[in-house]
């Protein structure tokens, strides 16, 4: 453990350069205080003069912008964690959330030269003996890799897509800082810890590592063709496995429209509507029937071809929705339509694996509010997004986590009905969605589904059985080392608790009355002066003062009724 500890210390030593670099753009976008409360080199809080139109550019950002634009700055291992962050609501406030979704990973592309040097250190044989014609022009370029148009040997048009020369590096270098600045958060900074920063950083470098391998983005693309085997209104391009590499990727040329170019699509005589239909037919399938879906169809990943077939693109981005997810979720949805706030609710937390319930009545209230709102409206007026925004909203309110997947797959409906509502702006959306949702609600009441479920119940109980004894063990640990601690909480006790402090407040009141008198008496008997007619004045004071609180105490105990 101490020896992984050096190890990964030493390696945000040898990158010392870029982790410079790193905190010095957080500090150019304010984040001076943040970076004083943690121990870092007092070298890397130096802030760099800026111009002052600089100064006034960031001082008109808000601190979501501020923050979209350091990670903008950064590159590329940044843009893709502020996209992760942008699916992840419960660590962030919306506003965060909704600026984060705006980034975008289109820089500047690679010269040609260098492009081929990839390609020629991954191909067994020199290039043109797989490729006739490259052009070197990109027709893409984003922060991992950029596309060109290509022939084969054979004749067959296709496309490259080829990883930039040292992205790898690069990104291992900024997650293993990210992974340092993560812990010095967690440990040094008041309320990180339960958000689990070096949790999070730690499976964003899982993420991308598996981006970085193109092999994953192929096996993605044939298993989405083999789900619509035989389906004519979809199409995928099919992948030449044999020239793949998992830093290059080669894939059919589609000759199509993109999906957002209306005028294109209205020349060549393509039906707008049907294209709505079947965009929002074929995204709703992947989530609810397969839950296998593109994670990122915004208008440059869909195209159209010749007879309205509908063509997705770049599947390096996908998202995994699992059978019991996606049955909670039309649960939720079948609840909101039919205005029955409670079951709702019950879908709502269970979604979220909350672990206890929230106010019941209060969560119920709002998620009546929620669905006021957004469904006692024209169809024509409900916006996904901004109904996806407000649900989102009121989660956190009631610190209810809803998982990254199913955020990843609202924001899919978001960008689909983004699109869908350019295609066709009367399209009705949610009775699209309703046929989906009532075959998972009626599949749940199949005898086959039902089996599973008791199969499934038997299969969890003996785990927890078997588990329960080491369970009992670890939180006795974690007790004994101090990592956990029980508190106790007594309901319904404050009347008696209330009745004990009288008590001993008024016997404490009758033992400081029978001091006085006792100390009085002590007093007249000594006759110790100041004397007043041969009489001490300070005894006579004491038998007032007790005679006051006498009179006092018998009044308590009479107005309160009981002797």
């Amino acid at each position: 453990m101490l020896l992984q500890r050096f190890s990964r210390w030493g390696r945000a030593v040898g990158h010392v350069g870029r982790y410079r670099v790193i905190v010095g753009v957080f500090l150019k976008y304010g984040y001076e205080d943040l970076a004083r409360r943690l121990p870092l080199p007092k070298r890397s809080l130096w802030i760099l003069p800026r111009a002052r139109r600089e100064h006034e550019r960031i001082a008109r950002l808000t601190p979501a912008g501020r923050l979209r634009c350091a990670f903008e700055e950064l590159g590329p291992t940044f843009i893709k964690f502020g996209q992760l962050l942008s699916t992840r609501s419960q660590l962030l406030p919306t506003d965060y959330v909704n600026e984060l979704a705006k980034l975008h990973d289109h820089v500047p592309p690679v010269p040609f030269e260098k492009i081929h040097e990839v390609l020629q250190n991954e191909l067994e044989h020199p290039v043109n003996e797989y490729f006739s014609r490259i052009e070197p022009a990109p027709i893409g370029s984003a922060s991992i890799a950029q596309v060109h148009s290509a022939t084969l040997s054979n004749g067959t048009r296709c496309v490259i897509k080829i990883q930039r020369p040292g992205i790898e590096k690069t990104v291992r270098v900024d997650t293993q800082i990210m992974a340092q600045l993560a812990t010095l958060l967690e440990n040094h900074v008041e309320g990180w810890k339960v958000n689990r920063p070096t949790a999070v950083v730690a499976g964003f470098a899982r993420r991308i590592e598996q981006e970085l391998n193109f092999t994953h983005e192929a096996a993605h693309v044939e298993r989405f063709a083999h789900q619509f085997t035989g389906d004519p209104a979809i199409y995928a391009p099919r992948i030449y496995r044999d020239i793949s590499t998992r830093r290059i990727l080669v894939m059919e040329h589609v000759e199509a429209i993109k999906a957002s170019d209306v005028p294109a699509l209205k020349n060549a005589g393509l039906d707008l509507r049907l294209i709505a239909n079947r965009i929002t037919h074929l995204i709703m399938k992947q989530i609810f029937v397969y839950g296998f879906f593109h994670a990122d169809p915004h208008p440059g990943n869909i195209h159209i071809l010749p007879g309205n077939v509908v063509c997705f693109l770049d599947f390096g981005q996908m998202g995994f929705l699992d059978r019991q997810t996606r049955e909670t979720f039309a649960a939720l949805i079948l609840g909101i339509a039919r205005k029955d706030e409670s079951a709702a609710t019950h879908a709502l937390l269970k979604l979220a694996n909350a672990e206890l319930d929230p106010p019941r009545h209060g969560l119920e209230a709002d998620v009546a509010e929620f669905m006021h709102l957004h469904f006692y409206r024209p169809v024509s007026e409900l916006v996904f997004a901004h109904m996806v925004t407000d649900l989102f909203r009121l989660t956190n309110n009631y610190g209810l986590v809803i998982p990254p997947d199913l955020f990843t797959m609202l924001k899919a409906l978001s960008l689909m009905e983004n699109l869908v509502s350019k295609l066709d702006p009367g399209h009705d959306f949610i009775a699209q969605l309703r046929p989906f949702l009532n075959r998972i609600h009626r599949s749940q009441l199949q005898p086959g589904n039902i089996l599973r479920h008791l199969s499934n119940f038997k299969s969890n109980a003996a785990a927890f059985a078997r588990e329960l004894p080491l369970e009992i063990r670890r939180i006795v640990a974690q007790l004994r080392n101090g990592q956990a601690k029980i508190i106790f909480r007594h309901e319904g006790l404050d009347p008696l608790d209330n009745t004990l402090e009288r008590v001993s407040n008024r016997l404490s009141f009758a033992l400081v009355l029978a001091a006085l008198m006792i100390s009085s008496s002590l007093i007249v008997y000594a006759k110790i002066p100041p004397l007043w007619h041969e009489i001490p004045i300070i005894g006579v004071v004491g038998y007032l003062v007790a005679g006051l609180m006498g009179f006092w105490l018998l009044i308590a105990i009479l107005r309160h009724g009981k002797m």
